[in-house]
């Protein structure tokens, strides 16, 4: 069995046996990490698995497009950027083959149909956000943007970079250390620095039965529809999805739709900056701001995931998810399991990482018992005030 380490706040053990548990689960030995903030303090950091401690690094996988948008909500709460205007009012180059009307939100929300190139993009190229921005913003999109949403799985931060690139000469990379990485000290990273690799545990494939397996490559779409091509997999030689954050090219150019890497205490704590002060520092959003992010833009369809998705502006409608979170609650997951989140109602935050990739629908049943018995443990009223090692 898997030894869970870490601490947890008094009132909070209900979450460390939640976590135990899902490790028993999973059948094999699991590294992961989870974590959380109430009201911007840490009341658990919890990790298990022979090769992770508190300080190693995992890849993010989608969690990173939280970030790059948690940098856009700031942008629009500055006034520097406007969720109804048009993309093309910042970007005049997008406004061809019938994107000119696309607005700022819309593309936010996955329904821009800019899902992937025709031709695709080979690993240099997709882990480049200005090259991804520089094809598709030449591309016709694959739908009549705004009639329909699909998951805009290894783009989307790469086109919503792009438009903070031309309203502030900046990357959005950049941005999101001067506004979340440095003030508050956070030791999750859009492009890691070389000197970090060593830190770094190499995400593993996915296990389970052949059974299982051969069931889920027939259930996948094929290479050149609209799913296969947002997943690039019709590009000659593309790594699987779980390999990518083991690219050194990935690590380091830290794409923004994918190429994060951190440990869940600090994705924890972005998404409690984002909802209220921390360590004596502001926070990064207004709660109108929050509400306006974490608002639902489209709820049906997903053409991409082929089932029922709800996107907010940026971020996962968190709460259709997991309906024990607060109206509001917003976040990203990531391939392979990952999850971090914000519940303004109830000042949690909360982020899980894990080394062993799973498909996320496996993983949620996983996240709602953790963030059940956590949301109990904080409206309970426990608080902070004495932390109890485990392990």
């Amino acid at each position: 069995m898997t030894e869970v380490r870490g601490t947890v706040a008094a009132g909070y053990e209900a979450v460390r046996e939640e976590f135990a548990a899902v490790l028993a689960a999973e059948g094999v030995e699991l590294d992961a990490q989870v974590a959380a903030y109430h009201h911007g303090e840490l009341v658990v950091d919890l990790w298990a698995g022979p090769e992770t401690g508190s300080d190693s690094l995992l890849g993010i996988y989608s969690a990173s497009k939280g970030l790059a948008h948690l940098v856009v909500a700031r942008l629009v709460q500055d006034g520097v950027l406007d969720l109804d205007q048009r993309v093309s009012h910042y970007w005049p180059e997008f406004a061809v083959l019938g994107k000119r009307e696309i607005r700022l939100r819309e593309l936010l929300s996955h329904q821009a149909g800019l899902v992937g190139a025709d031709a695709g993009f080979t690993v240099e190229e997709l882990a480049d956000d200005r090259v991804v921005a520089e094809r598709l913003g030449a591309q016709r999109p694959y739908w009549r943007p705004a009639t329909a949403s699909g998951y805009h799985a290894l783009v989307i931060a790469a086109l919503s970079g792009e438009v903070v690139w031309r309203a502030t000469g900046e990357t959005v990379q950049s941005r999101y250390a001067q506004l979340l990485r440095e003030p508050y000290g956070l030791d999750l990273h859009l492009g890691l620095p070389e000197s970090q690799d060593h830190r770094f545990r190499p995400v593993q494939p996915m296990v389970g039965t052949p059974e299982r397996l051969r069931e889920l490559a027939a259930a996948a779409t094929a290479p050149d529809s609209v799913g296969g091509l947002a997943f690039n997999r019709h590009h000659p030689g593309h790594p699987e999805v779980w390999e990518l954050p083991n690219r050194p090219v990935v690590r380091r150019r830290g794409p923004a739709s994918f190429g994060g890497v951190g440990t869940a205490r600090d994705l924890a704590k972005a998404y409690a900056a984002a909802i209220g002060p921390v360590g004596g520092r502001a926070p990064l959003l207004t709660p109108d701001t929050a509400a306006v992010f974490g608002q639902i833009q489209s709820d049906g369809w997903d053409l991409v995931l082929r089932r029922r998705k709800a996107w907010a502006v940026g971020f996962h409608a968190a709460a259709e998810t997991y309906p024990g979170l607060g109206q509001g609650a917003f976040g990203h997951s990531g391939a392979g399991g990952q999850q971090a989140l914000a519940d303004p109602r109830s000042g949690l935050s909360y982020a899980f990482l894990r080394r062993r990739f799973l498909t996320p629908p496996q993983a949620d049943a996983d996240h709602d018992r953790l963030l059940r018995a956590l949301r109990t443990a904080a409206l309970a009223g426990s608080g902070p005030e004495r932390v109890r090692a485990v392990g």
